[in-house]
């Protein structure tokens, strides 16, 4: 049983005294903001009347932002700490109101400002200094113009805003809390499978679990597939109709463009997955002779080569492996980055009621929080070090970017993570003279390469598809959509696999198809990590310094050209093909390793 979060020691748990004092102090700015809001109101209709104007609005709005950020960032980390708590899922449902009131009261003043040509804003910048710190900002602003609507229009979907979230909410409550599978034999016992204690049994070293486990979740999906297919139909033909409402070409343009993202970055990680399929063929035939199973079928390309060796690591241990596999960054970086852990950046207690999973947010006045349940096994480890490249990387911007800014885009957001946790499996693989425990490492990081480059891909190939279909007039079914995502899967797995019927409702699982093309940038956030890391590894200064300079970027620049900065152009196919030579590297290793052979 899980222990109580009051069980735990305070040097495990984050400070949320940096944020407020108290709960009572974060009440009383709850109640000023509420009424700061109503003051944004009064410049309606004013806006460009002259230059103080201008920058009187957007001082008064960054102000607010900041207040309402430090708000939120209290509310929504002491809910997630313990879900328990009803005074912290009171205080976070009302942040979230006053959010929602604020989008509403501002939600004129984009297209107030679009009523003027930017040559206005240019002339109000030679007049007022001040407000040069906006001008990237009031460009942003600009460059979407053409697809920002009259005031009133933005005002209604701002308010309507939640319910366009409706497919994706009805689909993760119908999974999640009405779904009933039939019971797996697990140890000789019935066991209830759930969709959160499936990814446990597909990994199961016995087979029969695993397939008794895939067999029982794809039945339930069987039987939802066209509820299933409808709610997703509506989330599609909702991004097709947004993206045609506000005067873009396709709903992939429109989702990319938001971020400053080239269309040929999307296609050009799938045409280069493509070209690159034959190391993942290898690596499906690696895990049937490893396991010694000939007729290898989907739900055995989970289990794991290797299992956990069971050995245990200290939080503290886990810092001073972390502090240790980051310290080709410099340093100055290593130094920044035991601030985390001085001054109680993270809660690693895994208390009952505290929110699963792992995150890092931050607030630009005060520091990251980064969340996580530490339970002391080696991917743990691998998890903290994740979650201090996302700190670090918001710590720099912050520390180097006025506060509108420094909020780095999605796109790049998992370069920094990932740069820290590859640097941790190269830093392991170096000091380890253990056969096994190199073995497990290597099979994590094949199995990173596995599920976040090809399947993830795989997973934007079905995106396009069913977004494409649908702006061509097509009505989505779940046969076409079956027949399409069976279709990637015999692809992705080649003959090398037995490819079971089942696996063509998992799209009906997949949360992320309700979040407008957004997997593919796990893949490329992936690639460009592996590049950076491995020359940040093996010594390369330019590139380190490079990378720390992008780290300081926000949004400053748009994040291709962000990237480019620390060396890495996504707008080519180099990084994705650097990245999978990297795996090929790693099959030879492990296969020689398997093998009893010794490292030339």
């Amino acid at each position: 049983m899980a222990k109580k979060r009051s069980e735990f020691e305070e040097k495990y748990k984050w400070n949320t005294k940096d944020l407020y004092e108290s709960k009572d102090d974060a009440l009383k700015e709850l109640d000023n903001l509420n009424k700061d809001i109503d003051l944004l109101a009064k410049y309606q209709g004013k806006i460009l009347n002259n230059a103080q104007n201008l920058l009187e609005l957007l001082q008064l709005d960054t102000n607010i932002s900041r207040r309402l950020e430090r708000l939120f960032i209290y509310a929504h980390i002491n809910n997630d700490a313990d879900t328990k708590d009803v005074t912290y899922q009171e205080l976070f449902g009302q942040v979230k109101n006053v959010y929602t009131k604020y989008l509403e009261v501002t939600s004129y003043v984009v297209p107030e400002i679009l009523q003027s040509d930017y040559s206005k804003i240019e002339k109000y910048i030679k007049e007022e200094e001040k407000l040069k710190e906006y001008e990237r900002s009031l460009k942003h602003i600009f460059r979407n113009k053409e697809h920002i609507l009259d005031s009133n229009v933005e005002q209604v979907l701002s308010i309507i805003g939640k319910t366009m979230d409706g497919p994706e909410e009805i689909m993760g409550v119908l999974t999640d809390s009405d779904f009933k599978y039939d019971d797996i034999h697990v140890d000789g016992k019935k066991v209830g499978l759930t969709e959160s204690n499936y990814s446990t049994f597909i990994k199961s070293p016995n087979r029969k679990v695993r397939k008794e486990a895939f067999k029982s979740l794809y039945k339930t999906y069987a039987n939802y597939k066209n509820t299933l297919a409808t709610i997703l139909r509506y989330q599609v033909e909702k991004d097709v109709a947004s993206a045609k409402i506000r005067k873009f070409k396709n709903s992939l343009e429109a989702s990319l463009f938001s971020n400053e993202i080239d269309l040929k970055v999307y296609h050009n990680l799938i045409d280069a997955v493509h070209q690159n399929l034959k190391p993942l063929y290898k690596y499906w035939d690696l895990k049937s002779k490893i396991l010694n199973i000939p007729d290898f079928h989907i739900y055995d390309s989970y289990a794991d080569i290797k299992n956990d060796s069971g050995k245990k690591y200290s939080f503290d241990e886990a810092k001073d492996l972390v502090l240790k596999a980051v310290s080709p960054l410099g340093e100055e970086y290593v130094k920044d980055i035991s601030k985390s852990f001085t001054d109680k950046w993270i809660d690693s207690c895994n208390n009952d009621g505290k929110r699963g999973g792992a995150y890092c947010t931050a607030c630009y006045d005060v520091h990251p929080y980064v969340l996580l349940s530490y339970e002391g096994i080696l991917q743990d480890v691998s998890t903290l070090a994740h979650e201090l490249g996302h700190a670090m990387h918001y710590y720099y911007a912050c520390q180097n970017q006025k506060y509108q800014d420094y909020g780095y885009s999605i796109f790049v957001a998992e370069v920094a993570s990932q740069v820290n946790e590859i640097l941790l499996s190269r830093y392991l693989l170096d000091k380890s003279s253990e056969k096994e425990e190199k073995l497990k490492i290597i099979d994590d990081l094949l199995q990173k390469f596995k599920s976040t480059i090809y399947r993830q891909t795989m997973f934007a190939e079905f995106e396009l598809f069913i977004h494409e279909y649908t702006e061509k007039g097509g009505i989505l079914t779940y046969q076409n959509m079956c027949d399409k995502y069976l279709e990637l899967n015999k692809l992705y797995f080649g003959h090398h696999v037995i490819i079971d019927d089942e696996i063509q409702y998992e799209w009906e699982r997949i949360p992320h198809f309700y979040m407008n093309f957004y997997v593919y940038q796990y893949a490329t956030g992936f690639a460009a990590a592996i590049y950076l890391a491995n020359a940040i590894y093996d010594g390369n200064t330019n590139i380190r310094d490079n990378y720390l300079e992008f780290l300081k970027l926000g949004c400053s620049k748009n994040p291709i050209d962000s990237l480019k900065v620390a060396g890495v152009d996504m707008t080519k196919s180099t990084v994705i093909n650097e990245a999978i030579k990297f795996m090929n590297s790693l099959l030879i290793e492990y296969t020689k390793l398997q093998e009893g052979e010794k490292d030339e």
